[in-house]
């Protein structure tokens, strides 16, 4: 989710003096993020007006035992902090901007279209990270299907261009970006996932169209037709292209003096002031999505801090020998955690195992760890709406929008463990034994 070094290195002595407890204000937190969007009307009033305040109320507790108790523990939430701002930095401004860039689309899209259209966002992922494609793409989405647009729509856009499609390179997922600062080409994934990537995408393609071809197939049969004409598109807001492109490009800055951040919040800034009134209008662009994934996203980091703590601690207890294990328990942490940091603690984890001095020396070794990893950390960000950063915005802007999406349970029980679970198992099954 971000671009900056996790607790790799202070984890372990920080882990060390954590007491198992408080990684409750974690839980609970996920709890409330969970079940008070399903709660009755008068409790849920009260939680869309004080949310902010539980957010970061729960996050002070993990604070103020860290400052109080544990030696390095200003360090760890220093860092921390930081790690947000970079975080909202880049959701923000890329939330800001993708908000001035307005496709139109005429008639509404048929399966094939929608195929081709998430084939895309996929490929655009790779290039302008997971967190700019879904910023972009996700109101045009929408749009394209207006007529018939159901919560498996935005599922799977999450799925896809949220997520697996920003496997291949650094650029694409920030866990990815983390392995290209401690030494791994940046082309490597390129050459070493493509035929994992390209599986597990037509797996999630096609179950997709398993529920888009249902769909369409129940449409009126004036519908149909319509759909069925060539669609005529238009692109307003050209401005916020190469703005686009200076926030992409800002990644890649260094982080002193948060020179990246200024530079992200900059464009933004300059979005906001030059795109015409008239596109934002259209795109019924507001501030409301952005605000709460701030507020939540500020007690998730900073109540994860234990979680992430024993992770560095204790890692080497678990035992992992193999590529397999290294999937499956990266791709469970990050469903829940912030996978850039769950990453960075077990490529740390496998140059450990596997006792070798440096990233190239570990590539050359045992390849299949560090691909077990990223692929790990990358896919199943997808399990819940907080694995990955763009998930749960993707689900703000459409809720925004008026699109009935999934409850947080609703996400996982009806989509993520029966369908996309048994295709990233069988993706391990396949590459990774």
């Amino acid at each position: 989710m971000v671009f900056s070094l996790p607790l790799a290195s202070t984890g372990p002595a920080v882990g060390a003096e954590i007491p198992l407890w408080l990684s409750a204000p974690f839980g609970l937190l996920l709890l409330l993020i969970a079940t008070m969007p399903l709660s009755p009307p008068r409790v849920k009033h009260y939680w869309d007006g004080y949310y902010h305040l539980v957010a970061v109320g729960l996050g002070m507790v993990v604070v103020l035992f860290y400052l109080m108790k544990i030696s390095s523990g200003g360090d760890a939430v220093v860092h921390t902090l930081g790690e947000y701002f970079s975080f909202i930095a880049l959701v923000g401004s890329l939330f800001v901007v993708a908000g001035g860039i307005h496709l139109k689309v005429k008639g509404e899209a048929t399966p094939l279209e929608n195929i081709v259209f998430l084939i895309v966002g996929a490929l655009v992922a790779n290039v302008i990270g997971t967190t700019g494609a879904s910023m972009v793409l996700i109101r045009p989405w929408i749009r394209m299907n207006k007529i018939r647009i159901s919560p498996y729509h935005v599922v799977f856009f999450i799925f896809i261009v949220s997520n697996v499609g920003g496997a291949l390179t650094p650029v694409g997922d920030p866990p990815l970006f983390l392995g290209y600062l401690r030494g791994v080409p940046f082309f490597w994934l390129v050459e070493h996932v493509i035929l994992q990537w390209l599986v597990t995408l037509g797996m999630v393609l096609a179950a997709f169209w398993a529920f888009d071809a249902r769909s369409f197939a129940r449409m009126p049969a004036r519908l149909q037709h319509e759909a069925e004409q060539a669609d005529t598109w238009r692109f307003d807001g050209l401005v916020n292209v190469p703005l686009l492109l200076v926030i992409i490009g800002a990644v890649l800055l260094p982080e002193r003096y948060f020179l990246r951040e200024a530079v992200m919040l900059g464009a933004a800034l300059a979005s906001f002031y030059l795109t015409p009134k008239t596109v934002h209008a259209e795109n019924h662009f507001s501030f409301g999505p952005i605000k709460e994934v701030a507020w939540l996203f500020a007690g998730i980091f900073l109540t994860m801090l234990p979680a992430l703590g024993y992770l560095a601690a204790h890692g080497q207890e678990f035992g992992f020998n193999g590529p397999l294990p290294y999937y499956f328990a990266s791709g469970a942490l990050s469903s829940v955690l912030d996978n850039a940091p769950t990453y960075a603690n077990f490529f740390q984890l496998a140059q450990t195992t596997a006792a070798v001095p440096d990233t190239a020396t570990l590539l050359a070794s045992h390849p299949l760890f560090i691909i077990g990893v990223s692929l790990g950390s990358v896919f199943f960000g997808a399990m819940t709406y907080i694995g990955n950063g763009p998930n749960f915005m993707v689900k703000s802007i459409a809720h925004d929008a008026g699109v009935h999406c999934p409850t947080f349970f609703g996400y996982i029980f009806k989509y993520s463990l029966p369908i996309l679970l048994p295709i990233l198992a069988l993706t391990g099954w396949l590459f990774l034994r």
